[in-house]
């Protein structure tokens, strides 16, 4: 289990993040999560809002890769690891009520948590990729 820092934190909060998630034959899918957010020193949480691709793929497939960069600092990060679906429970009311109060439609169909387990860097220069807790 990887760590968060509060410069990742904070980074997550203020920057858009991308997901990627392979369907049952490996074929890969990536896509902006506006409502992907810190749970805890160890998990991310989203949305799932469209019921699409990424939809699809985590429940075939329940691993993804969530990346998070500010560009105008080249700086980034890279988080891996498997998820869990939340449809029923009280992080799915959680979930629905930050969509309620956030103002995101449709209403959610699940809450996806990803438990870190990789975190690498995705800086520009000499260190990019270089894998830095996992």
């Amino acid at each position: 289990m990887a760590t968060l820092t509060q410069e990742m934190k904070d980074m997550i909060g203020a920057q858009l993040s991308f997901i990627a998630t392979t369907d049952a034959t490996g074929y890969p899918q990536i896509g902006p999560k506006g409502t992907l957010r810190v749970l805890d020193d160890h998990h991310l949480i989203y949305n799932e809002h469209t019921g699409k691709q990424a939809w699809q793929n985590v429940q075939v497939n329940p691993r993804v890769v969530v990346a998070t960069v500010d560009h105008p600092k080249f700086k980034g990060f890279r988080f891996e690891g498997p998820v869990e679906i939340h449809t029923d429970d009280e992080i799915f009311a959680s979930a629905k009520k930050f969509a309620a109060d956030s103002g995101h439609l449709p209403e959610p169909k699940a809450a996806i948590v990803v438990d870190i387990t990789k975190i690498y860097l995705l800086d520009a220069g000499p260190h990019a990729g270089d894998l830095i807790e996992g």
